[in-house]
């Protein structure tokens, strides 16, 4: 996949391109389906496929007070775009001074004189430009006047087929409610994947390895969607490649502490030595599968450590561990 920003000189993109255009947050079923879209138009007319996409939520600068938490960082989404067949992302710089661009001028400057649009596949709820004004029935309007058609598509459902009227949508919004509910199940079935979120192994107050369940506390970025505090079987990825079994702890710790201000995500490697292996300051990826538990404050220690003995066994016999 050929990855630009819209600072770069434009690409030489042949006879024109198939272009989608969202913040793509999550990658998830709904997206996958309009940039299949644009990839089966462009192979059937000779062209080139392209999503649009930007390296801030468009949120984050138009209404920061109502940011919403991302399901993926930009290394991450463009991973994920990559995996899609699009020939090219370009990557939008989201600022103060591209918020307040007119979708007309929008259209005119990326997608046909840089991109060469001849197709704009959106989603028909998609909106764009200062004050949103841009929408499918305005792309529909400029498009014959600059030579591409606008392919809109219906919101799908969970299995990724065009969602009745009044039936549940996937959309970023609907996997970051089922996340606050600790439904990682359902956010995987929106997703087509296990959400992950990723991070940094830092230095904790070692208690876990005290009671005999040695962790790696995952530093995980300010405005990333983690799910609600709980206890989770998840598959822990570390920078080499391995993928073992884990059971995670999200939380405040309120055995401990009565007031801990933010929870710490806290991944028991399942069966790897009592005293574990050294992961501190390594990049980690955290997969949650399964939802085991809500967050308890136990009245002893004892019955702590017995509650996290079980928790781990629930773990392997979600994810099929030994």
């Amino acid at each position: 996949m050929l990855l630009v920003t819209d600072d770069d000189p434009c690409p030489d993109l042949g006879s024109g391109t198939v272009v989608t255009i969202g913040a793509y947050d999550g990658v998830h079923h709904g997206h996958q389906v309009v940039i299949n879209r644009v990839c089966t138009l462009a192979s059937e007319r000779g062209l080139t496929p392209v999503v649009v996409t930007f390296d801030r939520h468009p949120a984050s600068v138009v209404r920061p007070e109502a940011s919403p938490l991302l399901l993926t960082d930009l290394d991450q989404k463009l991973e994920l775009l990559a995996e899609t067949g699009a020939a090219v992302t370009m990557v939008v710089r989201f600022t103060a001074e591209r918020a307040a661009e007119s979708a007309d001028d929008f259209v005119r400057r990326v997608l046909v004189d840089c991109l060469g649009a001849r197709v704009v596949v959106v989603g028909d709820d998609f909106h764009f430009g200062a004050g949103r004004q841009g929408n499918v029935t305005m792309l529909g309007e400029v498009g014959p006047e600059l030579g591409f058609e606008v392919s809109p598509l219906r919101l799908v459902g969970a299995d990724g087929t065009v969602a009745p009227t009044g039936s549940p949508k996937v959309s970023s919004t609907a996997i970051r409610h089922v996340l606050a509910e600790g439904d990682v199940a359902s956010a995987a079935t929106m997703l087509g994947r296990y959400h992950e979120v990723r991070g940094v192994v830092g230095h904790g107050d070692k208690r876990a390895r005290v009671l005999g369940f040695p962790t790696a506390n995952v530093v995980v970025p300010d405005g990333i969607c983690l799910p609600a505090d709980g206890i989770y079987a998840a598959w822990y990825v570390d920078d080499n490649g391995g993928e073992p079994p884990a059971a995670i702890s999200l939380g405040r710790r309120p055995t401990f502490y009565d007031d801990q201000p933010y929870s710490l995500l806290e991944a028991h490697l399942l069966d790897v030595g009592d005293d574990g292996i050294d992961l501190y300051d390594q990049p980690a990826r955290v997969r949650f599968v399964a939802h085991l538990r809500n967050e308890l404050r136990f009245d002893s220690v004892d019955a702590l450590i017995e509650q996290m003995g079980r928790d781990c066994d629930q773990a392997r016999e979600v994810l099929g561990a030994r």
